[in-house]
Parts: C-alpha cells; sequence; structure tokens
C-alpha cells in the first residue's frame, strides 16, 4: 500500500500534511536500512500496518490545541510521529529505552519539519512530565502499563474524553484486561479501517484521573 491508504481515510488533509505523510515512505526505507525499527519483511507494508495503524488513534480522539501526548515506547516513531503530523496543535513527547530507535525517530522528525515532538531516550520511570494522555503501541501487558503511566497524567482536563491511556493492541486481550481490574473502552480497528490487517487489532482506552 502506498501513501495514498492515508488519503483516503483523511481526506481532510492539508497539502502540508499530504507531503509530510508522503515523505515517511521514503525516510523510513532509507533509515531502516541502516537501523531495523521495523521488521525488515514488513516494511513493503509501512503505510498499512504502521502509519495507518497509527491513526487509528485519531479516529478515536480529536485533541484540543495544546493537549500534551505521551508516546511510551515509540521506537521508531510509532505512533506519535503520524499523532504529530495529523495534530500540529498538540504537543508530542517520544520515549524509548533503545537510544538508536529515538535517534530515528528524531532523524525522521526533523527531516520532515515537526517542531511539537521531543524526544527521550530512557524509561518511563525516568519521565517526569504530566500528559493528557498517554498513547503506546503493543509496548506491553496493559495491567502492566496502566501503574507505570498514571503519574504521568495531568489532572487538568482540555479534551471531551478523559484524560488517560490509549493502547492500540492486538490477539487475545481478553485475560490481559480483565487482569486490569479497570473499566476499559474498547473498539476493533476494523471499525475505522476496512483491510485484514486491522480485523485482529483493537484501540483500548482507559480513563486515568
Amino acid at each position: 500500500m502506498t501513501k495514498e491508504i492515508i488519503y483516503k481515510y483523511f481526506p481532510e488533509l492539508t497539502e502540508r500534511q499530504r507531503e509530510q505523510f508522503a515523505l515517511l515512505g521514503t525516510l523510513y526505507p532509507e533509515w531502516n536500512a541502516k537501523i531495523n525499527v521495523i521488521s525488515r519483511k514488513d516494511i513493503g507494508n509501512l503505510y498499512t500496518n504502521h502509519v495507518l495503524h497509527s491513526l487509528a488513534i485519531a479516529k478515536f480522539l480529536n485533541p484540543a490545541g495544546g493537549t500534551n501526548i505521551l508516546d511510551m515506547g515509540t521506537g521508531g516513531g510509532f505512533p506519535g510521529i503520524p499523532l504529530a503530523i495529523m495534530f500540529p496543535d498538540c504537543r508530542f513527547h517520544l520515549l524509548d529505552r533503545i537510544g538508536k530507535k529515538v535517534r530515528v525517530a528524531q532523524a525522521v522528525a526533523e527531516s520532515v519539519g515537526l517542531t511539537n515532538v521531543t524526544f527521550q531516550h530512557g524509561d518511563i520511570g525516568e519521565c517526569r512530565g504530566k500528559f493528557d494522555f498517554v498513547v503506546s503501541r503493543a509496548v506491553m501487558r496493559f495491567d502492566e502499563l496502566v501503574p507505570l503511566v498514571r503519574k504521568n497524567i495531568s489532572k487538568e482536563q482540555r479534551n471531551g474524553v478523559p484524560n488517560g491511556l490509549i493502547c492500540l493492541k492486538g490477539g487475545d486481550l481478553d485475560a490481559e484486561l480483565k487482569m486490569a481490574r479497570h473499566a476499559v473502552f474498547r473498539e476493533n480497528i476494523s471499525a475505522y479501517f476496512t483491510e485484514p490487517y486491522f480485523e485482529t487489532k483493537e484501540l483500548v482506552y482507559l480513563a486515568l484521573r
């Protein structure tokens, strides 16, 4: 799939945003040849499996300007970089424990001209910032993630959706979410996107006040 799949689901994109999304299709294969941030066998599916998957959050949440979002375990920049392109009036902080992946994400962000993104090489325990939302893409079990990020959720509310944790997950989540012992919202991403890849993918949200 090409960048056109992004335009299909988000036809309201500005010309600038279209240019930025198009650049990802050049930058990620180039960087991935040097530093493996996406499975080599999956790099051909960049736009569907990584960029569009990240943008499922944009179908769930339309954040107000000035919203602060932490991408925990960003890897090479997912979902943070696609979301930062989508929401230029919001601020994104991308965190990962692997320094070389953070460097790739930073280089990509600079190349596409993002000015609303900051980066941190480290562990969630080292992140002291407060955010409206924490987002994460298949980093760890949901029930293990909740206590780690609770301290990073701001008390100030600026969105219609209460501050909290938004995760993109795959596979059988029933046992994992039961262990979380919280009332979570779940939605299959196939409600947003019709490609077969999303049939086993879910968005999971938990308000953390």
